[in-house]
């Protein structure tokens, strides 16, 4: 019996000024092959107004999580992205606190 803990992440990519085409093509590139890594439930991009994109993701366990951060697709992606963000990538590690109702309380819960 597994006793991992789901995490969830977010990443928000600040494309440099005249940048963000070649930040989502970036993007593009990856998270397909990111999408067939083990443990990853979702990886996904969504825009925000000021023009940042943020990606959320859910992985079944930190160890899943480690393994993608290792990963060859993660080093094209940050290969790829050279000079093209305003910042570095922020990304923030979370743990689920599921309240209320299951369907609704949790990112795949």
């Amino acid at each position: 019996m597994s006793t991992a803990q789901p995490v969830v992440v977010t990443a928000s990519f600040h494309p440099a000024e005249g940048r963000r085409d070649e930040v989502i093509a970036a993007l593009e590139k990856a998270i397909p092959r990111v999408h067939e890594e083990p443990g990853c439930n979702l990886y996904c991009i969504q825009d925000a107004p000021d023009g940042t994109l943020l990606m959320i993701e859910h992985w079944d366990s930190a160890e899943a999580l480690d393994g993608h951060g290792a990963g060859e697709p993660v080093a094209e992606l940050n290969r790829d992205l050279e000079g093209s963000l305003a910042r570095p990538v922020e990304v923030t590690r979370l743990t689920p606190r599921p309240i209320g109702q299951p369907a609704k309380g949790a990112l795949l819960g």
